[in-house]
């Protein structure tokens, strides 16, 4: 499965990690818009299933930030030594938690509950919150998310520089990305429809949501380690960190204010062991 799929890959794009990255980032906004589309054949997804498919992301991305990031980052990148790719991670993780102390978390946007550490738009932004249209806070919400994932698969492809042997990683981080991409597309769409949003616009705008924000990311993120080479077991860790964040602070506890947290914690294992799996298989 490894040889065939790397070589599959290198033949129809190439070697060059800002290449390989635009193709990973188009590859998981793709993804991401087909899970957001599933709601126009699924109409009514229960939160059990939701919540499954949710913890089956969590795991998959859980799985990377570590198979694909942290532990090349120390290892292969920086000699043995921890301390920048640790330190990157807790840079992800800071980011993330100043960006959500100023933008509201998704699901208040689109449901109206708040968790009690979430932003308030009226009183934390410099600006009056009637007078910023609501989708525009929902996709500074949504960005956030984005973020780590983007600039994980333009990391991937940056540090395998072009390097066959190692784009099989770069591969498996960003198939695991794209399959985490699906139920979270899904998720919020259905979050969204429940808010009042129309069906099928919402659907599509998803999609190039994900498309506008994720692509650039990707391509970002090879430039980066790309062109500054010591940066990148700190790019490596700052996007593994994010992940882990993102992870802990919303995708689990979503997942566990419903009832349904044993099927969200298999699911969760499930995700682990898929990604294992294609980090064994495309990277070993």
């Amino acid at each position: 499965m490894q040889t065939g799929f790397v070589e599959l890959f290198v033949d129809l794009v190439g070697t060059d990690p800002l290449i390989n990255g635009l193709v990973g980032g188009v590859i998981i906004a793709t993804m991401n818009l087909f899970g957001a589309s599933l709601v126009l054949v699924w109409r009514d997804p229960s939160e059990r299933a939701l919540d499954t498919a949710l913890g089956f992301a969590a795991g998959v991305m859980l799985a990377a930030a570590f198979t694909s990031l942290i532990i090349p980052g120390i290892e292969e990148y920086s000699g043995g030594n921890p301390i920048p790719t640790l330190v990157g991670v807790a840079l992800g993780a800071l980011f993330l938690d100043r960006a959500d102390g100023l933008v509201p978390h998704a699901h208040y946007l689109l449901t109206g509950s708040r968790r009690s550490d979430a932003a308030n738009p009226s009183q934390d932004l410099p600006v009056d919150e009637s007078k910023l249209a609501g989708v525009v806070l929902f996709i500074l919400a949504i960005t956030l998310h984005n973020i780590p994932e983007g600039l994980a698969v333009g990391v991937g492809f940056g540090a395998a520089a072009g390097d066959p042997l190692q784009i099989g990683s770069a591969l498996s981080l960003m198939l695991a990305i794209g399959i985490q991409n699906i139920p979270e597309g899904l998720a919020v769409s259905v979050a969204a429809i429940n808010a009042g949003l129309d069906r099928r616009l919402y659907a599509v705008f998803t999609g190039i949501r994900s498309g506008v924000v994720e692509i650039p990311l990707a391509v970002l993120g090879a430039v980066a380690v790309v062109t500054i080479e010591p940066l990148l077991p700190y790019a490596m860790g700052f996007a593994a960190g994010a992940m882990l964040f993102v992870i802990s602070d919303e995708i689990i506890p979503e997942t566990h204010q419903r009832g349904y947290e044993r099927v969200a914690t298999l699911g969760l294992m499930a995700g682990v062991i898929v990604m294992l799996y294609l980090d064994i298989a495309l990277a070993a």
